[in-house]
């Protein structure tokens, strides 16, 4: 196989359409660029769904996975291995937590998020067993497992899966008076995006975060931040809940944490909230393994340098300030923080898929949801000038399908 084409129809013959990717087949890949397998370059501004943070081939990241790989790889948690208790006190660090509970995938980390919640709420708050609930918010996207898609608001994530768990409240997000309402004494937990990803990239009222930390530290009931996107740099702050200076009780990481390399994800939380779960309650074979805990300490120590951070800062003001300029040419709205941007398209011009397909045509890489919107998250190692690159490429084809 040599071309495009050629990749694409054995792909899509042999494999599950659980996707539907953009029609590009990429070969390769540094900082911020990517090439197919007919030499075309790319600039990438999906990153992953944010898993590349730190741009392809970050070198620090790739060292520590070359060295890794030369010495050990796994264990499992049957045994100790020489990674673990940096890793984990590193993140713990990171978090501001006392423990860390690692897993692989992100949704296997809001699984664990799950679980640890029910656990506290029967071992610490006395909730009755088999009565816990836990508040979650409409248009959420928290991953793909039955109990997660049991409280999925989203028809294709949702219909079609059932029976589906009992346990969840579904609430309007942005709205602590609708959470308020939902509490009652069996509530153990809120779970929520600080920032709404696959949702368009909503970004909640101002003082909503804190008003949730306030209530759910009144109701002695977790707050559980789901930072597997807007973690790890990509807003500006180390967390997306740091821009209000909230502190959840659980931190549920994914994606960058793995710098792009491996599946690495975890929940920090302190003692007396993972403090509940004893040997045999819950695990993971590859949880933990020493390959993922070299590469999640090297992600550690980027982010513990504030570079990747004040970066994106910086970077997702130009982006922000270029990309409103469009509204009104082709553009409705503009939202997100940081190097993270939701773009809504006048429905009127063109489908969100659309634009992202003839943005390929001209090498720029994202990727649209809900029909009209496109996601903007490039790794955070782009430069200023392909950073506006980007935005001129989309604004050229908005102008071509205005004409």
């Amino acid at each position: 196989m040599t071309t495009t084409n050629e990749f694409i129809e054995l792909s899509e013959r042999r494999s599950a359409h659980n996707y539907h990717p953009l029609p590009v087949v990429i070969h390769e890949a540094q900082g911020a660029w990517v090439t197919d397998i007919e030499g075309k370059r790319f600039l990438d501004c999906l990153s992953g769904y944010s898993s590349l943070n730190f741009g392809h081939g970050n070198p620090k990241i790739i060292k520590a996975a070359q060295e890794q790989l030369a010495k050990l790889t796994l264990t499992s948690r049957a045994f100790f291995h020489d990674q673990f208790a940096t890793f984990a006190a590193g993140l713990g660090d990171l978090t501001g937590k006392d423990m860390v509970l690692p897993m692989n995938t992100g949704a296997e980390a809001v699984e664990t998020a799950i679980k640890v919640a029910r656990k506290w709420g029967y071992d610490v708050k006395g909730v009755a067993a088999e009565q816990a609930n836990i508040i979650v918010m409409e248009d959420n996207f928290h991953g793909r497992t039955t109990t997660i898609v049991s409280f999925s608001t989203d028809p294709d994530a949702h219909d079609g899966f059932g029976p589906y768990t009992p346990g969840f409240r579904i609430v309007k997000y942005g709205s602590v008076e609708a959470i308020r309402e939902a509490v009652d004494a069996n509530t153990v937990a809120v779970l929520v995006e600080p920032i709404q990803g696959e949702a368009g990239v909503l970004v909640p009222p101002d003082g909503y975060l804190t008003q949730v930390r306030e209530l759910c530290t009144a109701e002695n009931i977790l707050m559980i931040a789901d930072e597997i996107q807007s973690g790890l740099g990509r807003t500006g702050d180390t967390f997306a809940c740091d821009h209000e200076g909230v502190v959840p009780d659980i931190y549920v990481l994914g994606k960058a944490l793995g710098g792009g390399v491996v599946p690495v994800s975890a929940i920090t939380a302190n003692e007396d909230v993972l403090g509940v779960i004893k040997p045999g309650q819950h695990g993971s074979t590859f949880g933990g393994n020493p390959l993922a805990c070299a590469v999640a300490g090297a992600v550690i120590e980027l982010l513990n340098t504030g570079e990747y951070q004040s970066r994106a800062k910086e970077l997702g003001l130009v982006l922000h300030e270029r990309l409103r300029g469009l509204i009104g040419h082709g553009v409705v709205t503009v939202r997100g923080r940081g190097l993270w941007a939701g773009v809504d398209i006048d429905p009127s011009l063109a489908t969100g898929r659309e634009i992202s397909k003839a943005l390929m045509r001209r090498g720029v890489l994202a990727k649209d949801t809900h029909g009209s919107t496109i996601r903007l998250a490039p790794p955070i190692v782009v430069s200023e000038e392909d950073l506006l690159w980007a935005v001129d490429q989309l604004a050229d084809v908005l102008a071509e399908f205005s004409s």
